[in-house]
């Protein structure tokens, strides 16, 4: 299988037309100039320079702003730039992320004639209320629109939604995965909200109207999620804002972000909990004290079933007074598991 290699170009804030209450992309990107082509050619070839694999899979990522919203002459020139690679071998494909609202049939058109294969359209949430409370510009009525054009049109699509958003509880946030699932992504990133630096949500922080998820609620809200998505095999790409030298710790004095749920490792967060959910169902089923567990997993979920920091470890020590034994196995799937029940309550008091 072809390792995957993602250039990622940023665009902020380009075309779109509004400023999203939740949004400072020049924040969030690190990025504080404007894209061109000549830049965006020389993140390209500095990357591909980069890249010793000769047998990998690499994709140009338009990221940030929304980039069929930009002027129609820049699109064109940084497409033809991604394109260039495509036709000389470097690359397999594009991907773009943009509004809802700035896709019709021109616009797929365009973006077909370059081979972008992608189109991953900012969502946030389902509910109108809360989509207008965001000042997002558009409606839930052209989530749908979109996405049915984009699949119709024969690319892969895909959704961002947000947890946390002002207003929003976790009902809404269930509701918007439900309502996601019915269009059909092939992939999702699920972002808990982050207060960043010259934002208006930062003013609505400082003034008391909007109070950030704790973390232990955002990771419980996204578990959720995942669980959802995943059980409909919609590919989990993200989850989470990635960590960077401008979004870190709140502490650091270097950080955009102000407050709300942020760790370093916040996917590992969510996925240790699923796992975490999975082995205490197996021992709630069983009409016996479990006194030591097995759990056999693919090498690549070897630290998520052990959670960070060994928390998974400690917590089933100290709730249900078990033992986690952690065994590899290369043969079984990522993502499954053989859980086992080694040693029950009786067995220990027979030693």
């Amino acid at each position: 299988m072809k390792k995957q290699y993602i250039i990622p170009i940023f665009v902020p804030h380009l075309g779109c037309p509004n400023d999203c209450i939740f949004c400072n992309q020049k924040s969030i990107s690190g990025q504080k100039k404007n894209m061109t082509k000549e830049e965006a050619k020389k993140i390209i070839d500095d990357y591909l320079e980069k890249i010793k694999n000769e047998d990998a899979q690499i994709e140009i990522a338009f990221y940030g702003g929304s980039f069929t919203a930009i002027e129609t002459k820049l699109q064109e020139e940084l497409l033809e730039t991604a394109y260039q690679y495509i036709e000389e071998g470097k690359v397999e494909s594009i991907r773009i992320s943009t509004r809802p609202d700035c896709i019709d049939k021109e616009t797929l058109k365009r973006l077909k004639k370059y081979k972008v294969k992608t189109i991953e359209l900012g969502v946030q949430s389902a509910n109108d209320y809360i989509l207008k409370r965001s000042n997002r510009g558009h409606s839930f009525e052209e989530v749908k629109k979109a996405s049915k054009m984009i699949r119709w049109n024969g690319f892969k699509l895909g959704h961002q939604m947000m947890v946390g958003l002002l207003e929003s509880t976790r009902i809404d946030e269930i509701n918007t995965a439900k309502a996601l699932i019915k269009l059909k992504p092939k992939m999702v990133r699920i972002y808990p909200v982050l207060v960043v630096k010259n934002t208006k949500l930062e003013k609505e922080y400082e003034e008391g109207k909007y109070e950030p998820l704790p973390l232990v609620q955002a990771v419980e809200v996204c578990k959720e999620l995942v669980r959802m998505f995943a059980d409909k095999n919609i590919e989990i790409i993200r989850v989470g804002l990635q960590n960077t030298e401008e979004i870190t710790d709140p502490e650091n004095k270097q950080s955009e972000v102000v407050a709300g749920p942020y760790h370093p490792a916040f996917r590992q967060l969510v996925e240790s909990a699923l796992w975490y959910d999975a082995i205490v169902g197996k021992i709630k089923k069983l009409n016996v004290k479990v006194k030591e567990v097995e759990v056999t997993v693919n090498p690549i979920d070897s630290n998520n079933v052990i959670g960070h920091k060994k928390e998974n470890v400690m917590k089933l020590k100290d709730t249900y007074d078990v033992d986690l034994i952690l065994k590899q196995d290369e043969a079984i799937k990522q993502g499954k598991s053989k859980i086992e029940i080694t040693k029950t309550y009786n067995d220990f008091l027979e030693e």
